[in-house]
């Protein structure tokens, strides 16, 4: 094994001993693996032990309301509350006692080290809290790091881009289409962003940051910032981020988590530079709620790192989507983030919405767009794009201002009708 093998063994083994005795959804996971004295390789681990997978703890959850029984502690030990957005289904609820939620808190610790966080810094989170982690860790991580994190919620887009620029903070956190929206309203409040302070823009919460295209888009919105791409989920926490010798990848935090892709058909391995599968992430210093092998449904291609070995891989592209976004048109795989980056590629188009029409014999998919200058019409060069880079015919329409919502948080810009 490697070095870093061997520590990842090491944690795996002391989460084992700790959650093996105490946590009821695991407990029996672990006997029929052979694995509640430890493993003795990540190997053994990786055959042995089962997925655990989203639909497994909604399951849990409704039979063990309303917490289900992956808490590792008594009840009463825990004191932070979060829960999935729910985009894939029935929420999922996850809690952490201090110990664990330090955990979390330490690895997004990472994050803003790779990022040149330094205390006296200013973040400013251009997004409203709720339940699901969002930026809390960040938030909370921020402070720790001696950071002067400043929250914007219950703000219209206009009040919070004019409070951001009386702030002149060094960091932005938000999600690459909301960072695109408020250049948006300082174009329609003709407020400057030149000398806005912001030199760094933490974007997650959905696929773009690590795409060119997109990245270069809000560069450009934003003179003298550079993107900076992460992404986390509410169950498992912190898990990557970009640095600038390679922007765009995601490079993981192979300390914390133990990180496998597999081919989602198959459950074969997929290493390193021979495609693209779905992310499996074990928390290894999550005790009081672990996750052991679970399935992300993040889509995903690893490639090795130059002067890393293969097992310290990183995402090319970050996230490219998820697994189940999948749409098959006439037999052409369409992912959202893959006509995101389409569409982001012709000049002039502000917000747009897909909709795919499975009501006849054959599938059709027809692209509304709004321009950003009304007397523009770019229908004609996006459809070509699109046809050029998919083989696929989309009705790309031109719809008047206001038509589309325009979006601030987690896109939803897809529509099947069926």
């Amino acid at each position: 094994m490697t070095a870093l093998e061997t520590r990842q063994l090491a944690a795996l083994n002391r989460l084992v001993a700790e959650i093996a005795p105490l946590n009821r959804f695991y407990r029996p996971k672990l006997a029929a693996a052979e694995g509640l004295g430890g493993f003795s390789s990540l190997e053994a681990f990786r055959t042995r032990m089962p997925f655990t997978t989203k639909e497994e703890l909604a399951r849990d959850q409704i039979a063990h309301p309303p917490y289900g029984s992956t808490l590792t502690y008594p009840r009463a030990t825990y004191t932070r509350f979060h829960q999935t957005s729910g985009t894939g289904g029935r929420p999922i609820v996850w809690l952490d006692d201090p110990a664990s939620w330090q955990w979390v808190v330490d690895n997004w610790k990472v994050v803003w080290q790779k990022a040149d966080a330094v205390p006296g810094d200013t973040a400013f989170f251009a997004f409203s809290f709720g339940p699901f982690l969002g930026f809390w860790a960040a938030f909370d991580s921020a402070i720790q790091c001696g950071l002067r994190a400043i929250p914007s919620g219950g703000m219209s887009s206009a009040e919070r881009l004019r409070f951001l620029l009386a702030q002149r903070p060094r960091f932005l956190c938000c999600t690459p289409t909301y960072a695109l929206r408020l250049a948006e309203v300082a174009r329609q409040e003709s407020l400057s962003l030149f000398g806005s302070g912001v030199q760094r823009i933490l974007v997650a919460g959905e696929p773009g940051g690590s795409l060119p295209i997109i990245r270069s888009r809000i560069e450009k919105a934003w003179p003298g910032a550079r993107v900076i791409d992460h992404h986390g989920m509410t169950e498992v926490g912190p898990v990557s981020y970009s640095v600038a010798e390679h922007p765009s990848h995601l490079c993981l935090l192979h300390e914390s988590y133990l990180c496998e892709v597999v081919q989602p058909g198959t459950n074969t391995p997929v290493p390193p530079g021979s495609g693209r599968g779905e992310l499996v992430l074990t928390t290894l210093g999550r005790a009081a709620c672990p996750l052991l092998r679970y399935r992300t449904g993040d889509l995903v291609q690893p490639v090795a790192l130059p002067h890393e070995p293969p097992e310290a891989f990183a995402l090319a592209g970050g996230i490219l989507g998820r697994v189940d976004d999948m749409v098959i048109v006439r037999g052409v795989n369409l992912y959202p983030s893959a006509v995101d980056a389409a569409v982001r590629a012709i000049p002039g188009i502000r917000e747009y919405r897909v909709e795919i029409d499975n009501r006849g014999t054959l599938a059709q998919v027809a692209l509304f767009f709004e321009a950003e200058d009304p007397a523009q019409d770019p229908a004609s060069a996006l459809a070509k794009h699109l046809h050029a880079i998919f083989q696929l015919r989309f009705d790309v329409q031109k719809v008047p201002d206001g038509t589309l919502p325009a979006f601030e948080m987690k896109a939803r810009r897809w529509k099947i009708l069926s």
